[in-house]
């Protein structure tokens, strides 16, 4: 699979690859961050496999993991801290814009309570969902939530999704090899995940019970 890309399969230029891949797709949703970190999760999974290591207490392939794991939670925040920033500079711009969408008002005035309320979970929750994570970081930005409140929820966001993605890429890999199939089946659980994610923040909060 990944043997195909030569060189650029290896450390460190896979590390490079992705990190540039998910530190970007906060401005640009539609590059395939997730893909290609399962595919190089895959890769090692599968190496670990070829000299028949056990996923739980084998060792070989894991500097490879937890590698791909950093340097993926690492972009992410990174990424998010940007679209922050630039979110928070152009804030009039982008006021204006998320003005003309019913959709993004709501999802940035909900995102603005639970920071507030300390409840930012919906920032990791995002981190699954399609183009949350552009809406999550940005919205954070035009509404000048403040670094404290935004950059840990951002930082478990990230962390989450990248041991999530790569775990789905190792353990297909070790039991599938190093297939597209292999790599779809993984993509498809963190479908799966971005969909419960969506259906999570979608649903309506409960009243809060008035006593007698």
């Amino acid at each position: 699979m990944l043997d195909s890309l030569g060189a650029l399969a290896d450390p460190p230029w896979i590390y490079l690859i992705v990190g540039l891949c998910v530190l970007l797709d906060v401005f640009v949703p539609f590059l395939p961050s997730g893909v290609l970190l399962i595919a190089a999760a895959t890769a090692a999974g599968t190496r670990s496999a070829a000299v028949g290591v056990s996923p739980v207490h084998g060792d070989s392939g894991l500097p490879d993991l937890l590698a791909l794991a950093l340097c993926a939670a690492t972009a992410s925040v990174l990424g998010d801290l940007a679209a922050y920033r630039v979110a928070w500079r152009g804030g009039d711009r982008f006021d204006r814009a998320i003005a003309r969408s019913r959709r993004l008002t709501a999802a940035q005035e909900r995102l603005g309570t639970a920071l507030t309320r300390g409840g930012g979970t919906i920032v990791v929750l995002a981190r699954f969902a399609p183009a949350g994570r552009s809406v999550v970081s940005l919205g954070a930005g035009v509404a000048h939530r403040t670094v404290r409140e935004f950059l840990p929820w951002s930082m478990v966001a990230g962390v989450a999704w990248a041991a999530y993605s790569v775990a789905l890429g190792y353990f297909g890999g070790h039991l599938l090899g190093a297939t597209w199939f292999s790599t779809a089946v993984s993509f498809l659980a963190l479908v799966a995940a971005g969909s419960a994610a969506v259906y999570v923040m979608r649903r309506p909060e409960r009243e809060p019970a008035h006593s007698g």
